[in-house]
């Protein structure tokens, strides 16, 4: 993987492509989509609320450049994540006329970047997509790795493909629209970089994660970058989660299950969901001995000054079991043989993966912090 001040390349052969992070590079978007297109005509995938900051720039940049646009705008929300939403596009994709040669534009977040991925993996069996990552959560995450999806009644995300973008480009500057909540939603994925692999961004985090929120964009551009970094290396040495890219999950199975009980109306963010999972991880090893309590305290604390949720305690979980949650995450998409895949840690910076979690330590566990959550 090499990197420079504002593009690292994602090593993957054929598949390979950059991620450009800079404030205002979506005004030369057409620019740099121009090499990588088949033919000069594109679809725009956008949302309700990114459409109307966004999609002007956008589009005059790809007029300039002489490529034609569609635009296809869903609502804004997790609830898009759906089977009836991704048939719908697909539809409405079609019914424009496309051709093997036509890229998909994924404007916006997590979702549209997820949903229209997916999209891309099954029209005419296969198309190109960009992803133009809007959010901080989709700019340092969802937006990299080629994972792509929908979300079913049984759980999240569990309907998609790997299909990877032909291009990743940020522009920092659309954080700047972002409600706090949304961006402190989305760094808890750049925490979890430092927490799963590099205590010393997390080191750096503590020290910088308040520049990050308050706007600073070098500060956000570091951050974007090194959290990039850190996911492009991972997804280079595994790209369909068959061993160690299972550690980006840190957080995730029980992030998951609160999600999946709460539904996904907007009450728990996924951002937040990881946020607290993360903590339960640290929680849970701590609890079996595996890991510092002192490192609990810490990732608490960091999350605590910048005002993100660390427990359950703003959840509706009054009628929760500690057996409604582990039955969510059965539902993972990485069960074996009926044990879970855990993200667990021996301290920040220090992740590992164990199908060895007893079911009996971690109902201990959960019902512990239920009745935490209640007093």
């Amino acid at each position: 993987m090499t990197i420079d001040k504002k593009t690292l390349h994602v090593a993957l052969d054929e598949r390979s492509y950059d991620i450009i992070a800079a404030p205002g590079v979506l005004s030369d978007a057409g620019r740099y989509f121009l090499p990588l297109l088949k033919t000069k005509r594109v679809v725009i995938v956008t949302d309700s609320n990114v459409g109307p900051l966004y999609l002007d720039q956008l589009g005059q940049s790809l007029t300039d450049s002489g490529i034609t646009y569609d635009v296809v705008t869903l609502p804004a929300g997790e609830a898009t994540k759906s089977m009836a939403h991704f048939e719908q596009l697909l539809e409405d994709i079609l019914a424009m006329g496309i051709e093997r040669g036509t890229t998909l534009i994924a404007l916006g977040g997590g979702v549209i970047g997820d949903i229209t991925g997916f999209a891309a993996s099954t029209l005419l069996r296969g198309i190109d997509f960009i992803q133009v990552p809007t959010t901080l959560l989709s700019q340092v995450d969802s937006s990299v790795g080629g994972k792509t999806g929908i979300n079913a009644k049984a759980g999240k995300n569990l309907i998609g493909a790997f299909h990877q973008p032909r291009l990743v480009l940020i522009d920092t500057e659309s954080l700047n629209s972002l409600p706090k909540r949304e961006l402190l939603a989305g760094y808890a994925e750049v925490v979890k970089y430092g927490l799963l692999g590099d205590a010393d961004f997390f080191n750096w985090l503590e020290e910088n994660g308040q520049k990050l929120i308050d706007g600073d964009q070098d500060v956000r551009r570091e951050a974007i970058l090194r959290s990039c970094a850190a996911k492009a290396d991972v997804v280079a040495q595994d790209e369909r989660e068959g061993g160690v890219r299972a550690l980006l999950n840190l957080g995730h199975t029980f992030g998951h299950a609160l999600e999946k009980e709460c539904g996904y109306d907007g009450g728990l963010l996924h951002g937040e969901a990881v946020a607290i999972g993360m903590v339960m991880a640290f929680e849970y090893c701590a609890a079996q001995g595996l890991c510092p309590q002192e490192d609990v305290v810490r990732v608490k604390e960091h999350l605590l000054s910048l005002d993100m949720p660390v427990d359950l305690r703003a959840l509706p979980c009054e009628d929760w079991t500690a057996e409604l949650l582990m039955k969510h995450m059965l539902k993972d998409k990485k069960v074996k043989d009926g044990k879970v895949m855990f993200v667990l840690v021996r301290g920040i910076g220090q992740a590992y993966l164990s199908r060895d979690v007893e079911d009996q330590a971690l109902k201990e566990y959960l019902d512990d912090l239920l009745v935490r959550s209640k007093s």
